[in-house]
């Protein structure tokens, strides 16, 4: 089937477009064009066409936290909820907790993986591996450092499913480090006291991505620069953040922005309300708390790129770079670019004038 859309700006992920039409054929996009060279008119034409969003962390939507309820029907909604904010991929995330839990919501991605036109990219496991210095709403009574045995019987209960692991450099080995990585999982360094040293050298080490700047991680203090520190002046590491203004002051943002350029991207850390489970969160306004304690978003990801763009000041494109190029590359899925580029899958949305969807991804 072939649809051709138009936009007065089109994102391709690196350039703006303007006036330009998208063929599409089979889901893939055949052409970019101008709309004057086109013989056949447009379907449609919207005022932007941007490449579909993709977030990394996300633990429940309507409802059901998916470490309550690791049901097919918990992770349909959670899709539903990520396709509607203009997200084509989705990692659902278990936070620290039993291994009967973790082990559930792996079985339920599995299922889910298994449904056709599936948005789900794996399952991040955030904990228990951390520092419980550093936990935050994460519960205590869950939080161990782990020896092979129990890291090998993990992965391979979650072979396949698992595509990212948050732990804390300094509680596991670099030995294991390196073990999980070698399965093809991304290991994101966070709920971390590690000092600067501890930390730089975990990047060096290999450890490509850190979990939501800021946030549950040693600070940068002008005697102690911690992990934000090392995070801001290592090369080549990655690192996440929450952009609601809660998790993070705007104005922090841009310092981290204009540290950290094409290595910062943003996540939703989003929960939903759910008052059984060991994490009861409740929403307080447009945020989450779990006994009183910041326990995450009611983002989007549309609305992550609104208040990147609105608020926090960064140029529109980049801005979408943060939701959907940036992620992708922290990733690393064939199928999964984060671009609009002839010969690669259409997952686009559209925008209005004032940032809205009016056309998620199919």
């Amino acid at each position: 089937m072939k649809q051709i859309v138009a936009a007065e700006k089109l994102f391709t992920g690196t350039d703006w477009l303007l006036n330009h039409a998208m063929v599409v054929e089979e889901n893939h996009i055949h052409s970019i064009v101008p709309i004057v060279s086109l013989n056949e008119k447009p379907a449609y034409q919207y005022s932007y066409i941007i490449p579909a969003l993709i977030d990394l962390q996300i633990y429940g939507a309507g409802g059901q936290l998916l470490s309550v309820f690791p049901t097919m029907e918990a992770l349909q909604l959670l899709q539903d909820y990520c396709i509607k904010g203009g997200a084509a991929w989705f990692q659902p995330t278990v936070a620290t907790n039993s291994h009967e839990v973790i082990y559930a919501c792996i079985n339920a991605v599995r299922q889910f993986q298994q449904k056709p036109n599936n948005r789900c990219i794996g399952l991040h496991v955030e904990g228990p591996w951390i520092n419980r210095e550093k936990r935050g709403a994460h519960l205590s009574e869950y939080i161990y450092q782990p020896n092979k045995e129990q890291v090998t019987s993990l992965l391979e209960y979650g072979k396949g499913v698992i595509t990212m692991i948050t732990l804390a450099p300094e509680i596991v080995s670099s030995d294991l480090v390196e073990f999980i990585q070698s399965k093809g999982i991304v290991v994101s360094a966070g709920h971390s006291n590690a000092d600067y040293a501890t930390a730089t050298k975990a990047f060096n080490e290999g450890i490509t991505t850190a979990t939501h700047l800021y946030n549950a991680m040693s600070p940068l203090q002008h005697r102690a620069p911690g992990m934000v520190g090392a995070i801001f002046n290592h090369p080549t590491v990655n690192c996440s953040i929450v952009p609601d203004g809660y998790h993070v002051d705007f104005e922090a943002i841009q310092i981290a922005k204009k540290q950290m350029g094409e290595r910062l991207f943003a996540i939703t850390d989003a929960v939903t309300e759910t008052q059984t489970g060991p994490y009861p969160h409740q929403l307080n306004g447009d945020k989450y708390e779990a006994n009183g304690i910041l326990s995450g978003s009611a983002l989007t990801m549309l609305t992550c790129l609104q208040k990147l763009h609105l608020h926090a000041n960064i140029e529109l494109g980049e801005a979408i770079r943060m939701c959907s190029l940036y992620p992708a590359r922290v990733i690393q899925k064939e199928n999964i670019s984060g671009m609009l580029k002839p010969g690669q899958k259409a997952d686009w949305i559209a925008l209005d004038v004032d940032l809205s969807c009016v056309k998620a991804v199919e």
